[in-house]
Formats: structure tokens, C-alpha cells, sequence
């Protein structure tokens, strides 16, 4: 782990998460800021050597690469290339070639089973590893989704950590629209799980969540806002989709330096 988040290495991160995908004329930036907060704090602040983490919601992977480049664990040259032609960055993550990345994601609704497979894993091998895995709530509409979260609960997976990226918002609307899932948290109850609720943008907040250990897994609610901190994306399902003309990445820019 590295140093402790700070305001400038935040704003960094998003003006280079903005910069990455104008240049590549590449869409899904509102869900990739809703969740590059918690992927700082978990590369900088959790991770261990021999944890594993799963980036279910696959189409977060802007915010994944700009989180390893953070780290060091990416160069600024392999950021140019993203979602180019035979990049190592494509627009959900590969199967290989990046660190801490071993598996493709992108149809949503897998990397749960998978983090609870490495959890019990490591269980069995009486192995000191930890698995994170960070889902969408539009991917709770999933039941694969679901039969892992059974599967984690019933194996008191107390080495497995679960993210939710509770923007409200999915593909076609938002999840109270589309499924009546919203809020998550209503969902749970019942099961052997004591949920926590977390401002998802409020990164020691974040932490203190995320290192929690129970006698369960850690089901952590972020509530975020789609496009934080550029105005004109804020809370706009069309930011699941659009890319930045030059007008649009210059005022995001100076949104994000704003106090």
C-alpha cells in the first residue's frame, strides 16, 4: 500500500480518467467516476500482496487503469493506447497482461461467483488473502449475482469484501425504473449480513469500511453520484454512454478543479 489519499491525487486521477477517454472517444465515463474514488482508496489503502480483486462491473475499466497508473503499476504510455488496437487497456478488462487483473469482465453479473471463489480458495488453504470485488447495482438484477451472494453468505466468507456502486443509474434508466431494486440495501435483509452504508466520494469513510472484518462478508453500499464532480454529468443516464467533444472535456477539467 502507498500513501494516504489526498485532494490533488484525487483530482489528478479524474482529470487523467476524463483526458484518457476524450482522447479516445470513449463513452462510460459517468459510471467510471462514480467509482474511481473507491478504487483509489483500494489500491492505495487495501490491497495487500496477496489480495485479489475483481472488477465485476467491467465497464468501470477507465477507472481501473487510471487507479493502477496511480500506483505506478501502469505507465502513462499504456493509458495513450487505451481502447486502441492491440492495447494491453481495453475498454473492459482482459483475461491477462494487467497486474491484478486475472480475469475478463464486462458481462455483468460474473465477478462476484469469481471473488468468492478465490475467497473460499484461500479459506481452505488457510491462506492469509483477502478478495474485493466491486459491483454495479444495476448488476444486482442479475441472479448470478444473487446465487454469490448466497454462496458467500451460507460459507461465512469472512475474507471477502463486496463493493456496490449505488449510483441509481443504469443503462436504460434508473434501477428504480428499471428493476425496483433501489435501495439495495432494502434487498438484503434477511440474510447473515450486517450491510454498511457509506458516502462512496468520502474516501476515509471508504477506508474504514473497506478494511472491516466480520465474521461474514463485508457488504459495503456506496452511494455515489454518475459523473461526480462534472456538472453537466451529474446524475444523466446518458453519461452511461456518451463520449466528450472538446467543449465538453474543457469545461469537465475546470469542474474538476473547482473548490
Amino acid at each position: 500500500m502507498s500513501a494516504s489519499i489526498s485532494v490533488e491525487m484525487l483530482a489528478s486521477a479524474r482529470k487523467r480518467l476524463l483526458r484518457m477517454h476524450y482522447e479516445s472517444g470513449v463513452g462510460h465515463i459517468g459510471g467510471n467516476l462514480s467509482s474511481l474514488d473507491a478504487l483509489l482508496v483500494l489500491f492505495h489503502e487495501c490491497l495487500e500482496e496477496h489480495d485479489e480483486f475483481v472488477l465485476s462491473k467491467g465497464h468501470g475499466a477507465g477507472a481501473l487503469y487510471v487507479a493502477l497508473w496511480s500506483r505506478g503499476l501502469l505507465r502513462e504510455e499504456d493509458l495513450e493506447t487505451f481502447h486502441k488496437d492491440n492495447t494491453r487497456l481495453p475498454g473492459h478488462p482482459p483475461a491477462s497482461g494487467l497486474p491484478l487483473t486475472r480475469f475478463a469482465t464486462g458481462s455483468l453479473g460474473h465477478g462476484l461467483s469469481l471473488a468468492a471463489g478465490f475467497a473460499l480458495g484461500a479459506k481452505l488453504q488457510r491462506q492469509d488473502s483477502h478478495a474485493y470485488c466491486l459491483t454495479s447495482d444495476g448488476e444486482w438484477q442479475e441472479g448470478s449475482t444473487w446465487e454469490a451472494f448466497i454462496f458467500a453468505c451460507h460459507h461465512k466468507l469472512s475474507n471477502l469484501t463486496i463493493l456496490v456502486d449505488h449510483n441509481g443509474l443504469q443503462g436504460f434508466g434508473s434501477t428504480a425504473d428499471v428493476a425496483s431494486m433501489s435501495p439495495l440495501w432494502e434487498r438484503v435483509k434477511g440474510f447473515p449480513v450486517e450491510p454498511v452504508i457509506v458516502d462512496g466520494h468520502d474516501t476515509t469513510a471508504l477506508k474504514q469500511a473497506l478494511l472491516a472484518r466480520k465474521d461474514g462478508p463485508n457488504l459495503v453500499f456506496m452511494t455515489t453520484t454518475k459523473g461526480a464532480r462534472v456538472s453537466f454529468m451529474e446524475h444523466r443516464m446518458e453519461w452511461h454512454y456518451l463520449p466528450l467533444n472538446e467543449q465538453q472535456y474543457q469545461q469537465a477539467i475546470r469542474d474538476i478543479d473547482l473548490p
